[in-house]
């Protein structure tokens, strides 16, 4: 009997040796197998900045008539509304969200019923197949309130092209057309100064945006629990300058890559930050950066929803003109 164990007793550790390689060698390629089916993730920059369309505290409040013409696709009777036949010089904005729509002098007379137009401003009108089938309804590019009808071929005028708009729809004023689009680049002092530089923009404000609190004060954003950032309304001619070029000036007069503030001013009242009020300015944000970081820079300012502008304190406005002196952080830099 111990003759017989002492002649397996090799053999059966051999085989067990070679039993415990092979246990240790498949523990130790099965991780290499599960990193191998690990799925990859990837975030477009579509996802990273998330669209939001506009805020309802950015609109005005409508009355029963007003609300059954514009958001309820309405249409007020021919002849009635206040500008059928308006020849005052000026801009028409859009009643619900105050957005520059049309200029006096793509206005003429149709005879129609309704203030009749043969051309918007960039980027203000969107087209959409009108539910009858028939007619392409038009509306506010912003807010998507219903403006009225556009026909083509009935040669009103050498453009070929009529926009039938409810005048309810419609608020007007005087002078040219006044755009708004508001920035955050650090300490608003100096982006302020050279957006006031460019042709085309009527006035830059500096002020507050993005926060909690009602008309902020400097001293309650330097606390930083406001969660406003120091910004700039830029008031500009959509006719002579477009909204992005406003948008690549933007990114060449601060630097975007950096994340706590902007040079020597650190705090979260300094991000670099684009409020946009539609999709057309935040689809041009979103190509811009991708052109940036396609050149091999880390953007780290944020794509954000327009919330209400806050003006800063008279003594911050035009505060380098008044001073007599140049913005310390800020310069423009060729990038596109």
């Amino acid at each position: 009997m111990h003759a017989l164990m002492r002649r397996f007793f090799p053999l059966a550790l051999v085989m067990l040796l070679c039993m415990s390689t092979l246990v240790a060698a498949g523990k130790k390629e099965q991780p290499e197998v599960a990193e191998r089916e690990a799925p990859m993730t990837t975030t477009t920059r579509e996802e990273r900045f998330f669209f939001i369309p506009i805020q309802d505290e950015l609109l005005a409040k409508l009355n029963v008539l007003e609300s059954h013409i514009i958001l309820q696709k309405g249409t007020e009777r021919a002849f009635t509304g206040k500008y059928t036949d308006t020849t005052d010089e000026g801009t028409y904005y859009c009643r619900q969200c105050d957005t520059p729509l049309y200029y006096s002098e793509d206005k003429f007379h149709s005879n129609c019923g309704w203030p009749s137009f043969d051309d918007e401003l960039p980027e203000a009108v969107r087209k959409f197949p009108d539910p009858d089938g028939m007619r392409t309804e038009i509306v506010c590019a912003t807010c998507e309130g219903h403006l009225g009808h556009v026909f083509v071929g009935e040669g009103y005028t050498d453009k070929d092209i009529r926009h039938c708009v409810n005048s309810i729809s419609l608020v007007f004023k005087p002078g040219p057309p006044v755009a708004k689009a508001v920035f955050a680049g650090g300490c608003f002092w100096g982006v302020e100064y050279l957006f006031e530089k460019l042709e085309g923009v009527h006035a830059a404000i500096s002020g507050y945006t993005g926060g909690h609190t009602e008309n902020p004060t400097y001293r309650q954003v330097l606390t930083h629990t406001t969660g406003h950032l120091e910004a700039v309304e830029v008031r500009y001619d959509p006719r002579i300058i477009s909204y992005e070029q406003l948008a690549k000036y933007f990114f060449e007069i601060h630097d975007p890559t950096q994340s706590d503030g902007q040079g020597p001013d650190i705090g979260n009242q300094y991000l670099s930050a684009i409020y946009y009020r539609n999709r057309v300015e935040y689809d041009t944000a979103i190509d811009l950066i991708g052109i940036l970081e396609g050149n091999g820079m880390d953007i780290a300012t944020k794509i954000l929803p327009a919330a209400v502008f806050w003006p800063a304190e008279e003594y911050h406005q035009d505060y380098y003109e008044l001073k007599g002196t140049l913005p310390y952080c800020h310069a423009w830099t060729k990038r596109f």
